[in-house]
């Protein structure tokens, strides 16, 4: 397994997270399948809320989204964007720290984009994802195709199977490989 030790720094996220990212990851056609109004979200790793802002669209006024980052330059970012765009009530944005997600309340959804190599325990990391997920809940792990092998991705989802999330499917995701996953 690959270093874990490296974050991305919040300055370098304006290299992928520009307006050119909108040709190829659209957050409302994404997650539409997977988000209905009022849910709980989790948005881990959310730096500058690329996804987070479009998770807020799709939950509505009724649900929430926790935006979870390590970094609290890419929190701030994101509460900027939230007010920007009218959703700064249904987004909060959450300091984590390297070993826990620092989330105590139930949610529906986990998205974890491009994220998951970053994590220094990914096994731990699954651990926590579950213990927050409620029943039949599901979680989105994303990781960038040019960055992360194959046989890594697939040793992720390894370690999400024994932390007892199962993959129910493979979808699509532009520069990335993808797996939707749910508690079991």
């Amino acid at each position: 397994m690959r270093d874990r030790k490296h974050v991305c720094p919040w300055w370098f996220c304006y290299t992928f997270d520009n307006p050119f990212r909108k040709l190829f990851h659209r957050p409302g056609r994404m997650f539409a399948a997977m988000i209905r109004p009022g849910m709980a979200v989790a948005d881990i790793g959310c730096g500058m809320g690329y996804f987070t802002i479009g998770l807020a669209h799709l939950v509505g006024s009724t649900g929430r989204v926790l935006a979870v980052d390590l970094q609290p330059e890419m929190l701030a970012r994101v509460a900027r964007r939230a007010r920007k765009a009218g959703v700064s009530s249904v987004v909060e944005p959450r300091l984590c720290q390297r070993a826990s997600l620092e989330i105590d309340e139930a949610v529906d959804f986990v998205l974890a984009f491009w994220m998951v190599h970053e994590t220094p325990d990914p096994q731990a990391f699954f651990k926590q994802v579950r213990e927050i997920l409620k029943p039949g809940g599901r979680m989105l792990v994303t990781e960038p195709k040019f960055h992360v092998s194959n046989w890594a991705f697939e040793e992720e989802l390894e370690m999400a199977e024994a932390a007892m999330l199962a993959v129910k499917g493979r979808p699509e995701m532009a520069l990335s490989k993808a797996a939707l996953l749910e508690a079991v």
